[in-house]
């Protein structure tokens, strides 16, 4: 068996975005196609000699066929040692786990999130870094400039290896440990939370439903809430990943987990709901009746975190992405921490965290998770709440209510309008763009603009900058529009329009969020020329 050469020509669309390389199916399965980018990740991290590395993905169509190839490029490249998640799977929480744990010198993760999976549907691609994080700039930057420029890239002729054989196997001279995807996770979050008092929690009587959407947190949900915990069997439905996760979109939201959604809203409900998404990060949690908007949940996590064993010390900070509502920055100024308001992309949070000046995070988008990882943590949400409603013994409805009692409520929602064409939602941001600063001043439906701009970042660890992150328009009421195009779709593109408005304390914390917003929905659909520019007269989804 020896080590193949093969010629290869450059493509010209493998810029990672915010959460890497996301093509469809059909696209990485052409001819060179995996296999360049692949080849760019090895060059741009100086090669792969003497390094570990994780492997694992989401368990979504090509997902194995893929962790073979990139086995056989690893050893070509010179990389010693890889472990992989049994049968390709690691979620992608695990995976940042895993890296960190074994100190590699870090992973690749195969995933498109929250995106359908099948043969006609998506795959992604992604490098995570020695500290368990998305790569930053600097590395997909490097990535990017390799794949423009790539000649040829190095296999291994080695046929496959047994991926569902736990123990070690070797594929040249790289040796590859296939591992248990759960273990190591589970042993983290037993660190983090009093797992005692959750499973009296369940022993009392308390219900829940999680809900793994055919995806890749089902074995995990399994092994932890069921089996660890004591939830009751059934309590986790949809938790055997399927590769096309049962047909479904795996996006835990109120479109398509409206399942879930009926479930909680309707006469027999849990105790408590929540669901993950394609690839473990991402989460949603709701109580009999209530939603816990993103957001919310965030700002909710924080005040209350210290009631887990692993944050019974408190918090050094609380960082959120720019679009998400600022409800976490007024439990920051009630505990005397610091806030941080930083670009979508999960990355922007590792600096942060490293440097200890951050220990929750967290992103509008339904991402949570702390200093335990560097990627966002969906079963972790859902373990801290439980910790939570433990410790509180009340129920989500009734922390909510206290909690917007005491800070007041960011009332808040995501409206995306997806597989919009190109050029009509670059129109639409370059024309906001151009009239940002004649807004300030300007008073709409009786909302008077306090300040507009396209929001830029200014790192305080390293010190590096990021602009174009984002339209931001505020107003005095302490209400705010944002639009931004999203990278992490695949087709066309996806303009997200993010919606808050502040009710002070003593307001009304109980109206329907989007009546709460109307004002602002429309000024955002005027002033931005929405559906004008669109052709849409109403959003894809609404979360």
């Amino acid at each position: 068996m020896s080590v193949q050469t093969v010629k290869t020509t450059p493509f010209t669309d493998q810029k990672p975005g915010t959460s890497g390389l996301r093509k469809k199916v059909k696209v990485f399965q052409g001819q060179h196609y995996l296999e360049n980018f692949v080849q760019s990740i090895f060059t741009a991290i100086g090669g792969g000699h003497g390094k570990t590395l994780v492997l694992g993905g989401d368990g979504r169509f090509y997902n194995p066929q893929a962790v073979q190839t990139i086995l056989k490029m690893a050893a070509a490249n010179g990389v010693s040692r890889v472990l992989v998640g049994r049968n390709g799977l690691l979620s992608t929480p695990a995976a940042s786990a895993v890296i960190r744990k074994y100190e590699t010198s870090g992973g690749i993760i195969l995933s498109a999130s929250h995106n359908p999976a099948g043969p006609d549907e998506d795959f992604g691609i992604k490098y995570n870094i020695g500290n368990g994080g998305p790569a930053p700039e600097r590395i997909t930057s490097a990535i990017f400039e390799e794949s423009k420029k790539i000649s040829d890239y190095s296999i291994l002729d080695w046929p496959d290896i047994d991926l569902d054989r736990l123990g070690g196997q070797m594929v040249g001279d790289m040796s590859v440990d296939i591992i248990d995807p759960v273990a190591d996770y589970q042993v983290l979050m037993e660190s983090l939370f009093d797992f005692g008092k959750i499973r009296a929690l369940f022993q009392s009587g308390f219900t829940l439903r999680f809900d793994a959407m055919s995806a890749a947190t089902g074995p995990y949900a399994k092994a932890i809430l069921e089996g660890a915990l004591g939830a009751a069997p059934g309590t986790v439905v949809n938790g055997d990943p399927l590769e096309d996760f049962g047909g479904h979109h795996p996006d835990p939201n109120p479109v398509h987990a409206k399942a879930l959604f009926d479930l909680m809203y309707g006469e027999d409900a849990p105790d408590m709901g929540a669901a993950s998404d394609g690839d473990g990060d991402r989460n949603i949690i709701l109580g009999r009746g209530l939603y816990v908007a993103p957001s919310d949940s965030l700002a909710a996590l924080a005040a209350n975190a210290h009631l887990a064993p692993g944050y019974k010390d408190g918090l050094k900070g609380i960082a959120r992405s720019m679009p998400t509502s600022r409800a976490a920055d007024r439990v920051a100024e009630a505990l005397g921490i610091p806030s941080f308001e930083t670009p979508t992309g999960w990355k922007f949070f590792g600096n942060l965290l490293d440097a200890d000046m951050a220990t929750l995070c967290g992103e509008e988008s339904a991402g949570t998770g702390s200093n335990h990882v560097r990627e966002k943590d969906g079963l972790w949400a859902v373990l801290l709440w439980l910790n939570i409603i433990a410790e509180r013994k009340q129920s989500i409805p009734e922390i909510m209510a206290e909690h917007w009692h005491t800070y007041g409520r960011n009332y808040y929602s995501r409206h995306d309008y997806e597989a919009l064409e190109v050029a009509p939602a670059n129109a639409l941001m370059d024309a906001l763009r151009g009239k940002l600063s004649s807004l300030v001043g300007q008073t709409f439906h009786g909302e008077t603009v306090a300040s507009a701009d396209d929001f830029a970042y200014t790192d305080p660890v390293d010190g590096s900058v990021s602009t174009g992150q984002g339209l931001r328009v505020a107003f005095e009421s302490g209400s705010r529009f944002v639009i931004r195009l999203s990278g992490t779709g695949t087709v066309g593109a996806t303009l997200r329009v993010y919606l808050e408005r502040y009710e002070p304390k003593g307001g009304d914390m109980g109206m329907d969020t989007q009546d709460a917003l109307a004002t602002i929905i429309t000024i955002a659909d005027e002033v931005a020329e929405i559906s004008a520019r669109t052709g849409r007269d109403a959003p894809t989804v609404i979360s």
